[in-house]
């Protein structure tokens, strides 16, 4: 081959292979904040009637998993925990949740001790 030719692919080659292994790097996807773990799911089936106790299990896994990732649980998991516990008539278990979620988001402990209070009160969540 010409020296020429051989200049002319290094010059072509070499861009177009190093703008593909870009491209194909930038395929693998945002790595996210959170360990969602099938949480939006979760969430969805609720609304669609569930069982509580149902969702717990299924909860109970995904925050065994989030946490063997190493990955923070998403804002809101231990809140909706928490309510699903209250469900249940487990108001031990649905205060650590509570707590949980206000350690973990300090935005969201006036929400987290306003329904504390009320079941507190004796009121249903």
């Amino acid at each position: 081959m010409p020296v020429m030719q051989i200049n002319l692919m290094k010059r072509v080659c070499l861009p177009l292979a190093l703008a593909g292994a870009a491209l194909l790097t930038g395929c693998a996807g945002p790595k996210t904040m959170y360990g969602w773990d099938g949480y939006q799911p979760q969430v969805y089936q609720h609304f669609k009637g569930e069982s509580p106790d149902q969702q717990i299990a299924e909860m109970e896994v995904s925050l065994q998993k989030i946490s063997a990732k190493g990955v923070p649980v998403p804002p809101g998991f231990h809140a909706h925990l928490g309510m699903l516990y209250s469900m249940v008539g487990k108001q031990d278990q649905m205060a650590a949740q509570f707590e949980d979620e206000k350690k973990l988001f300090p935005e969201s402990t006036a929400y987290m001790d306003f329904l504390l209070a009320k079941v507190k009160n004796g009121e249903k969540l």
